[in-house]
């Protein structure tokens, strides 16, 4: 099981990215989706997060409650980070976190992508 992340980049203060985070591998199921991020010389933080199921609940960091949103694709094992309003202090590595139970697993196991660079400057 792999998590391949993807979206971030350079973007102006005020402006918007999209994050994508793909599980892939031998998955029966998936539980909690998360966005993670780390600043240079900062703790890593969770972003944001959501639940399994139809309409998964959502948790936010304080920080971006209002201009983030975080959802998924149950079908295609994936989950998103759209970002709005972005402000310089949002710049940081963003990485995506699942709870998965693998094909013939006994407990499910925690993965996590590499991360992906997100900058906001002028």
């Amino acid at each position: 099981v792999q998590l391949q992340a993807s979206g971030g980049g350079l973007v102006q203060p005020g402006g918007s990215l999209r994050l994508s985070c793909e599980a892939s591998g031998t998955i029966s199921s998936i539980n909690t989706m998360g966005w993670y991020r780390q600043a240079p010389g900062k703790q890593r933080e969770l972003v944001a997060a959501i639940t399994s199921g139809s309409g998964g609940s959502t948790a936010y960091a304080d920080s971006v409650q209002g201009r983030f949103t975080i959802s998924r694709d149950n079908a295609a094992n994936t989950v998103y980070l759209q970002m709005n309003s972005l402000k310089p202090e949002d710049t940081a590595l963003y990485y995506c976190n699942a709870d998965i139970w693998g094909v013939g697993a006994v407990l499910s196991e925690d993965y996590w992508g590499k991360g992906t660079q997100v900058t906001v400057s002028s």
